[in-house]
């Protein structure tokens, strides 16, 4: 359908001919996505065919899953649109592998169930695992910059359900053994060996990443936030968490 070049559509208008809501192009217009081309003489905001096709374009990159913030700066300077597309990609094939293992998973317990045999609740839990990991992803995601996350995306592809395992159980130790030398110098030798475990192990996660890092700070410093089972699973008892600040000197 055709319009005039020099239509113009108030927002009620213009929300029906795009077919989003009127408090989306509110948003839009407060995060500076999507602002209306002109204003009436009494301060309506009027919309015409040139606002139509940026907001295609905002509605197609957000399809892909990029977030708002991104989409605007990406429209300012459509020369990072390739790396973008690039990076989003790479996320929605890591998102695909998550998928086909979790579908792997469930198909092995499916094979394995026989009549009047107790199941197998291993092969349970580790559709459970899998599941627990994209969870992760998703509600994690929020902590880190797009790049930060982009990278945090490339790790996971050295991650491994028996690599989780493997850290987890490590991790629990490495609790243990802190708990265990509460009355030891935090400052002294066994403090710092406690310390560089514990910096091992999350350069196990961050690869050294400074951004990555950031995120990881930053979600930890919203540990009342978390999802239930995530405080449940990860919680550290405040001693045990007082002593490894004091060893790391912070």
């Amino acid at each position: 359908m055709k319009h005039d070049i020099d239509t113009l559509y108030r927002v009620n208008e213009f929300a029906e001919l795009a077919g989003v809501t009127v408090r989306t192009l509110h948003h839009y217009d407060r995060l500076g996505l999507l602002k209306p081309s002109r204003r009436s003489g009494s301060g309506y905001r009027l919309y015409g065919n040139r606002d139509l096709a940026r907001l295609e374009q905002i509605v197609v990159l957000k399809f892909l899953g990029l977030p708002l913030k991104q989409i605007r700066d990406l429209l300012k300077k459509e020369s990072g649109l390739p790396e973008s597309l690039r990076r989003q990609r790479r996320v929605l094939a890591d998102k695909r592998r998550q998928l086909d293992s979790a579908i792997h998973a469930i198909e092995t317990a499916e094979q394995s169930l026989k009549p009047k045999q107790e199941p197998d609740w291993n092969l349970f839990k580790k559709i459970i695992k899998e599941i627990e990991m994209q969870n992760d992803t998703e509600w994690s995601k929020k902590y880190y910059t797009p790049e930060a996350q982009a990278k945090v995306e490339d790790r996971k592809k050295l991650w491994s359900l028996e690599l989780q395992e493997k850290v987890s159980r490590q991790w629990s130790e490495l609790f243990a053994d802190i708990e265990a030398s509460l009355h030891e110098d935090p400052a002294g030798p066994k403090g710092q060996a406690l310390a560089a475990r514990w910096k091992e192990l999350l350069a196990g996660f961050t690869g050294g990443d400074p951004e990555i890092q950031k995120g990881l700070n930053k979600m930890w410093a919203d540990k009342d936030n978390w999802p239930e089972l995530r405080r449940q699973e990860y919680a550290i008892k405040p001693e045990v968490q007082a002593f490894i600040m004091k060893a790391m000197g912070k």
